[in-house]
């Protein structure tokens, strides 16, 4: 099973490392220094204070790593589009995409049924360039949970958490899901194949899709940001227009926004990818986190108020920090 991380940072370096330790057929796409290091020196991750370095095989062109059986997309969600050409040569006819990236995905309503079965979402795939580039068909949707950073190039520092849910757009036990759970589970990863990925997607996104703008907009961490009376009703109230919105759309959710919240105070002061991202200087998942609830508001007539609130402020805030189109 050939295996290839399109996009080898944190995240996407933490799963490579923990799959070439496990002897997978993995190979990894990255570019710059990171790229170098680890062509030179091999991959190192630090987990529970132990460094263990592993060889692997890492190229900025995907055209030398060859067709693949899996594809697993770790980048930021606004710089997928631009790279699906560059990604071509890596599928083949029984290729899988398996989409690890944050926010409402561009597949999501591949195979949902109903009314809007196969919209195509502008917000997270301008042009369409993944639907048409990859197609819908190839996707398998994943849900990634661990905390990571590059801490120097080619060193990953695994900070918390393993677990990757994978889950088909139809709900069904595939055998390609069940092959690559097995391979992530004998690396020592959670993989557990989910029935309902999209209620998954929404718990994680209830949370990003409020606190990262809050924390860009305020530079408060967020265990500051979850306890102010002020900067808490906010996140409260767009997590409800949310809610409100993955309803309409069949998402359960297994816990209530004032539980969520809680979670995310027990976080402690942690300052967000998207303030990160913000501080330096990099552009920040705007519209795959918080424009696209806003489009899905559209499509299921909900009104979004607080969601347009922040949307427009933490726009104009990238903007003139140069960060947004």
């Amino acid at each position: 099973m050939r295996i290839c991380i399109f996009g080898a940072g944190a995240i996407g370096g933490y799963m490579g490392a923990k799959l070439a330790a496990a002897g997978a057929e993995v190979s990894l796409v990255a570019r710059g220094p990171h790229l170098r290091a680890m062509q030179e020196r091999g991959l190192t991750l630090i987990e529970e204070g132990v460094r263990h370095t592993v060889p692997v095989r890492a190229a900025e062109d995907p055209a030398e790593l060859g067709e693949q059986d899996y594809v697993v997309v770790t980048l930021k969600a606004h710089s997928v589009p631009p790279v699906v050409p560059r990604m071509q040569p890596l599928i083949g006819a029984g290729t899988t995409i398996v989409s690890g990236v944050n926010g409402v995905p561009w597949w999501y309503f591949h195979k949902i049924g109903g009314p809007l079965e196969g919209t195509r979402l502008a917000s997270v795939d301008p042009g369409d360039a993944q639907w048409l580039g990859f197609g819908p068909d190839r996707v398998l949707g994943c849900v990634v949970y661990p905390a990571a950073e590059v801490s120097e190039p080619g060193v990953i520092h695994h900070i918390e958490g393993n677990r990757f849910s994978l889950g088909e757009p139809g709900g069904s036990r595939s055998e390609r899901a069940e092959r690559l759970s097995a391979a992530l589970t004998a690396a020592g990863l959670k993989a557990p194949v989910r029935p309902r990925i999209r209620d998954e997607i929404w718990v994680k996104l209830w949370g990003n899709l409020s606190f990262n703008p809050i924390s860009a907009l305020t530079h408060a961490t967020l265990d500051v940001l979850c306890t102010d009376p002020g900067t808490r009703g906010v996140a409260r109230a767009m997590m409800l227009e949310a809610q409100t919105i993955a309803e309409a759309l069949g998402v359960r959710f297994p816990i209530d926004v004032d539980r969520r919240i809680e979670g995310g105070a027990a976080v402690g002061a942690h300052r967000t990818s998207m303030l990160q991202d913000l501080d330096a200087g990099r552009p920040m998942e705007i519209d795959a986190l918080v424009g696209a609830v806003q489009e899905l508001g559209r499509l299921t007539g909900t009104a979004t108020p607080a969601i347009d609130t922040v949307l427009a402020l933490v726009r104009l805030r990238a903007r003139v920090a140069g960060l947004y189109g």
